[in-house]
């Protein structure tokens, strides 16, 4: 559907990718909620902890990892400490720092996390883009560089 003065663009592909998008963001949302009983915040946060070896992260890396301030994160470790996901240990080289250290009851809701976001991707995305993942990876590249390199506040 190109219009007269659009330079040409064919705003319905952009209608249609960035609809599908919202839509895919919201289902694998709920599907972590509704799989592990935690917020994505939470599971973001929880995810950056897995990934580390001995499960902590300082605030600040934390903050790096989701592109979030500092003072968001810190609001939101708040809440995860009150449920139990992770507790704050004190940084004994920089006495400004902490570390997040996730919890026992933090692994086990990352895992349901994981498990139940890896089914909604096999249901909702990989079996729909069977065939075609050589196309998607390289206009997702292409789209990349176009945006450019990733800035200090990890945009």
């Amino acid at each position: 559907m190109s219009n007269e003065g659009d330079g040409g663009h064919d705003w319905a592909t952009w209608d249609a990718y960035h609809d599908v998008w919202r839509h895919l963001d919201r289902a694998l949302d709920h599907a972590v909620q509704q799989g592990a009983g935690i917020s994505v915040p939470e599971f973001e946060i929880l995810i950056g902890l897995h990934r580390q070896a001995d499960h902590r992260l300082r605030v600040r890396d934390v903050a790096a990892g989701i592109g979030w301030e500092k003072s968001r994160v810190s609001h939101q470790v708040t809440r995860m400490v009150s449920r139990g996901l992770v507790e704050r240990a004190d940084c004994p080289t920089d006495g400004r720092g902490s570390w997040v250290v996730m919890t026992p009851d933090g692994r086990r809701a990352v895992l349901a996390g994981i498990r139940a976001h890896t089914a909604a991707l096999e249901q909702l995305f990989w079996r729909p883009v069977a065939g075609d993942t050589d196309t998607l990876r390289s206009v997702s590249a292409r789209i990349r560089e176009a945006l450019g390199p990733v800035d200090a506040d990890g945009d």
